[in-house]
């Protein structure tokens, strides 16, 4: 231990609350994203950080130096986002509740309804920390929207070993402490959870990369998406898609799969006389818009935020959020007219 790290921890120990910040900032960030991974919200991710960072300096007397205090805070925030994910009853869906707008039969009902979206302004920090040798998944991967769904359906000790050891890069024996469990449970449970991953992302057609992000390729597509939302060219909209692309609107649990009924959908959408204008940002590392509803009045009222993912110059999946979630992205509730 570092004779800078083992005066904070001192420090902190006598009740030092400064030093106890300076010990604990730098993996704030990495910890929240690693409880988002868990729990598939974005406020939830930020409760559970606070219980980490408060059962920390609760407990920051005991700590003994055995792992370091990356590790041990790991070991706090996986324990309290497993008891959160065991005793919360998850978000019930919503109903539709678009007026004068009768949407197409969907392909299926969704079984992630909680999911939010991450704010790609709160990676930096998080996102290229060095990761341990046991790391499977790529950072940018680990945090898209496809993936974090698909954990989400996981048994929740399955997905704490999943991201500990393929994500993170934790070795079993340093996994097995965290859980307070041991190497061969460990083994086991993230054997079953590769193989239930396996089952919820099941293989597709090779895919070209996204392109690189704020690249001309990248412009060029979304300025060709804004385009089309905007002015309600649904055919211009589908020339854009893949043949497979997914569409879905967690809290709401319709799916859309297809160019066909996606067109159907934005159709039934743009006939109702509605209008949008977007506003640009980020999330799980994936282009995103706010989307505003232009009223008669001029103003623009915020009706949710569209996230888009990328293959090559086409969209494979667009994911539509409800309001609530502009505000953590420092978009408003509404625009002013123009």
């Amino acid at each position: 231990m570092r004779v800078a790290t083992a005066d904070l921890i001192s420090r902190a120990r006598a009740g030092d609350g400064e030093a106890f910040q300076e010990l604990t900032e730098p993996y704030c960030r990495e910890l929240q994203v690693h409880c988002y991974r868990m729990l598939g919200s974005f406020q939830d991710a930020e409760d559970a950080l606070q219980d980490t960072l408060l059962a920390a300096w609760q407990g920051i007397g005991g700590f003994q130096g055995r792992a370091s205090i990356r590790t041990w805070l790991y070991r706090i925030a996986t324990t309290r986002c497993l008891n959160a994910r065991r005793s919360a009853s998850r978000r019930p869906a919503k109903e539709w509740n678009v007026p004068n707008v009768e949407p197409p039969e969907p392909t299926r009902l969704g079984e992630v309804v909680w999911l939010q979206p991450f704010p790609d302004a709160l990676l930096e920090g998080a996102i290229g920390v060095p990761l341990g040798p046991e790391a499977r998944y790529a950072q940018t991967e680990s945090i898209s929207l496809a993936f974090v769904t698909a954990l989400q359906v996981l048994p929740p000790r399955q997905l704490a070993v999943l991201l500990l050891r393929d994500v993170l890069g934790f070795d079993a024996n340093e996994v097995a402490d965290m859980l307070d469990s041991s190497v061969e449970s460990v083994k086991s449970a993230l054997k079953r959870a590769r193989a239930g991953l396996q089952r919820r992302q099941p293989p597709t057609p090779e895919r070209e990369p996204a392109p690189a992000y704020d690249s001309p390729a990248e412009d060029a597509l979304v300025a060709k998406f804004v385009r089309a939302w905007e002015s309600a060219d649904v055919d211009a909209l589908v020339a854009l898609l893949t043949d497979d692309v997914f569409m879905s609107m967690p809290p709401m649990p319709f799916e859309y799969q297809g160019p066909d009924v996606v067109a159907r959908f934005c159709a039934s959408i743009f006939a109702a006389g509605r209008r949008f204008d977007l506003a640009p940002t980020r999330a799980n590392g994936q282009p995103a818009f706010g989307a505003y509803l232009r009223a008669p009045t001029g103003i623009r009222h915020g009706t949710g935020l569209i996230v888009l993912t990328l293959t090559g110059d086409r969209i494979c999946a667009m994911t539509h959020f409800e309001t609530s979630v502009l505000p953590s992205f420092g978009l408003p509730r509404s625009l002013p007219s123009r």
